[in-house]
């Protein structure tokens, strides 16, 4: 499968059942308020700080590359009464017809771009969206390998009325290619169905020489801030 499409089908429902990471909206206020709107948020998904920011009014417009991701998005914000506008782009295709003042991505989704080639054409398409004087947020994750001991380990917790679980299959990590591909089996369990798919989950990284060459490519300037010892923000601006 694309990896675009990771987040399709009873994947999403059973990831953010399960998921532990959750990211707070004021990081993403602050980073707004320091750049000006409007905002764009890379990989919005369907739940995370886009939709809280949207609630506070803010002026801005969200992507994900996942036809089904976009779709619930557009609902929760419906039945939220929250006016902002979610496109079914990718980020490496971006094509909107405004500049943006603050851009940025919640979370390491750019390290679910697959590999240098792709990254570079999102880096293009951020510079090509953003303001004069805007700038872009970029967190940068180095994953570890999954633990041994949780290889085949089954987790599992209640999705309304079903029972959503999810086993790491098996990995490999590759630090020639930086990659880690992870084989996970998704389940979607109710009284009617049991429904079973089994997805890679691929996650690309960098060090922040080797992002920031490839930023300085697309026309960008790199400057960094640690967040703790597995997370690195990149901050870009158009090259002057």
């Amino acid at each position: 499968m694309d990896p675009a499409e990771f987040y399709t089908g009873i994947v999403p429902t059973v990831f953010n059942v399960l998921r532990s990471t959750h990211f707070s909206a004021e990081r993403y206020r602050t980073f707004i308020q320091g750049h000006g709107s409007p905002a764009l948020e890379l990989g919005c998904g369907d739940d995370g700080p886009f939709y809280e920011l949207a609630a506070m009014g803010l002026d801005l417009e969200g992507v994900d590359s996942s036809a089904d991701m976009v779709r619930r998005g557009r609902e929760r914000l419906a039945a939220e009464g929250a006016d902002a506008a979610v496109h079914h782009q990718r980020m490496e295709e971006l094509k909107l017809d405004r500049r943006f003042a603050s851009i940025y991505l919640a979370g390491p989704t750019f390290n679910l771009l697959p590999d240098d080639a792709t990254a570079l054409r999102a880096l293009r398409a951020i510079a090509d969206h953003l303001e004069s004087e805007g700038a872009a947020l970029v967190p940068l994750w180095i994953p570890p390998p999954t633990p041994t001991r949780q290889i085949g380990v089954m987790q599992s917790a209640r999705a309304g009325e079903a029972i959503a679980r999810s086993t790491v299959i098996q990995e490999d990590y590759d630090t020639a290619s930086r990659t880690r591909t992870t084989t996970i089996r998704f389940e979607l369990i109710t009284d009617a169905e049991s429904i079973v798919t089994d997805r890679e989950w691929i996650i690309h990284w960098y060090d922040p020489h080797e992002f920031q060459q490839l930023a300085a490519r697309a026309g960008l300037e790199s400057h960094f801030i640690t967040v703790d010892d597995e997370q690195v923000e990149a901050h870009l601006y158009l090259q002057s």
